[in-house]
């Protein structure tokens, strides 16, 4: 399990282009670093239960992400530049940053 304050980066990966599966990672996160807020619990795998497979449980946390991380190049206004976005991830998807 990954602890709170945990350095990530969500896998640069685009398995729908590989055929058929379902992914509830946004594109605008992978590649990009982040940092474990905290573990929200062990779940059956949802890529796998959409299409009736045997679901594993796996771990999901709430990813902290930093405005400039992933969008370099936006506008800061009206949004300060240190916003942050908190999205849910599957461990599977998150790396060693």
């Amino acid at each position: 399990m990954l602890s709170a304050g945990t350095p990530v980066r969500v896998r640069l990966d685009w398995p729908e282009t590989r055929g058929r599966c379902h992914i509830r990672t946004p594109h605008y996160v992978r590649g990009r670093p982040g940092e474990i807020v905290r573990h929200l619990g062990d779940f059956p795998n949802p890529e796998d239960l959409a299409f009736a497979r045997p679901a594993k449980p796996v771990a999901l946390y709430h990813v902290r992400f930093r405005q400039a991380d992933l969008w370099p190049a936006a506008d800061p206004w009206p949004h300060p530049a240190g916003d942050e976005i908190l999205i849910e991830l599957y461990e599977h998807w998150l790396e060693a940053a």
